[in-house]
């Protein structure tokens, strides 16, 4: 991969890169088969994704219609690559499985290994029959959204086709490797002002946020709303910071420490709550939800706002907050929910949904053209990457760890073919515009 490497350092062109040789195999991190039952009757917080994710070699998968290879710089732990290392809720090999048998092209991505990873920064490498937009040299980000586009469901948004999966969770060949495949919809332009790691670190989260709380498939956020954000210091919620702040709304920030108070200040965030400083208790015990707490959390809510309640809730952590979301939420406000990280069965008292005409809206990860535009926002510095540690791709089962125990703030990003951190940067005029707030980000989370 040396070669790869340095062409990539040395800024080579299309030509250049057409003439590389590709090498037979690549290092990349996989779960295996074989170990789908290694943590069987153990609770989900003892699943251990050390134990779990191997970095080995693994074959180089050849770019079909409408695909592409990427050299990948660098990629980013999500925390579906954390459900796929724990085998929750379900293994993935199955979706493998069923992507192979449905899509005749798709039979390479059934195999024994699956290489993880819904985030990259990179350099397109080869193309596949079909592709015209993109070609080798071009430096790129991708999103996570892998698409047939056969069916008439998907085509006023392609997140409601049928055969819309999330690539390196769904699919194989994701982005923790020195290689990736993609469909070439997944490509967008690298920002120039960042750094491999930097790029890399957004494309999954920015955009399940820009869908939630911007797009008309979420929210629709207008000026001056009030948008409660769970996890705030987060991978989505430090991006729905931003979002929300530049969109002219006033967010409400909920984290779990003081270091992730400062990191959401330092988007410019006024209303922070420190979970841990409150000391909710949302449930009296595991089967008792406790709603003393979420009027406690509702009064907190509204002595911040000036008497206002949320006209949006951004929901991720699932079953240990849903209850006190859906009750905080204004009267005819909107709750939306786009992952469970505490748990999938949600518990709510359903008369304050129906009684105040509330909304719940389920989101999941966003379309093309969502994602273009997130990627946009960070390329114009109207956002920044949210990047509190980085890996190399040896270290990946350590990366995953520490997003199981949310120990970290903003995104923990992984090194694959970049050989150290600051690389990549292709515009530093403008990057030295955005330099300070890229570095109150970095510095913050850390």
């Amino acid at each position: 991969m040396e070669h790869i490497l340095n062409a990539v350092l040395d800024g080579s062109g299309a030509e250049e890169m057409r003439s590389l040789p590709v090498p037979e195999e690549y290092r990349a991190a996989v779960i295996l088969e074989e170990e789908t039952e290694i943590f069987h009757d153990l609770p989900s917080k003892e699943k251990d994704p050390r134990k779990s994710i191997h970095v080995q070699e693994v074959p180089t998968p050849e770019p079909g219609p409408g695909e592409a290879l990427v050299a990948v710089m660098a990629s980013s732990i999500n925390y579906n690559t954390v459900w796929s290392a724990i085998f929750e809720p379900l293994p993935t090999f199955g979706f493998l499985q069923r992507y192979a048998r449905s899509v005749p092209s798709a039979a390479g991505h059934d195999q024994p290994f699956h290489v993880l990873g819904s985030d990259l920064s990179g350099v397109v490498l080869r193309t596949g029959p079909g592709v015209s937009k993109w070609q080798p040299g071009q430096r790129v980000v991708a999103h996570c959204l892998s698409v047939e586009l056969a069916s008439a469901d998907g085509h006023d948004d392609t997140m409601l086709d049928p055969d819309q999966r999330i690539w390196g969770y769904e699919t194989n060949y994701g982005g923790l490797g020195e290689l990736a495949l993609v469909k070439a919809n997944q490509l967008m332009p690298k920002p120039a002002h960042l750094s491999w790691e930097e790029a890399a670190c957004s494309g999954l989260v920015n955009s399940t946020a820009y869908r939630q709380l911007v797009s008309r498939n979420g929210a629709g956020m207008k000026q001056g709303d009030t948008v409660l954000i769970w996890g705030a210091a987060g991978g989505v919620g430090s991006y729905a910071t931003q979002l929300a702040v530049n969109g002219g709304a006033v967010p409400v920030c909920v984290v779990s420490d003081e270091r992730k108070a400062e990191l959401v200040r330092a988007t410019g965030a006024e209303h922070v709550i420190n979970r841990a400083e409150e000391g909710y208790e949302f449930w009296s015990d595991d089967r008792t939800p406790n709603p003393r707490e979420w009027k406690r959390f509702g009064a907190h809510i509204r002595e911040l706002t000036g008497g206002e309640d949320p006209d949006i809730v951004i929901e991720h952590p699932g079953r240990e907050t849903f209850g006190a979301s859906v009750y905080v939420t204004r009267r005819g406000g909107t709750i939306v929910t786009c992952a469970s990280t505490s748990g999938f069965m949600h518990e709510y008292d359903n008369r304050y949904l129906w009684m105040a005409l509330k909304k719940i809206v389920g989101s999941h990860f966003a379309n093309y053209r969502e994602a273009w535009e997130a990627n946009r926002l960070i390329a114009k510095g109207l956002v920044h990457p949210t990047l509190s540690a980085v890996h190399p791709l040896l270290h990946t089962g350590d990366a995953a760890r520490e997003v199981q125990q949310n120990v970290h703030t903003g995104k923990i990003g992984v090194l694959c073919l970049a050989p150290r951190e600051g690389l990549g940067v292709d515009d530093p005029a403008f990057r030295e515009k955005c330099e300070a707030a890229i570095n109150r980000f970095r510095s913050s989370g850390r």
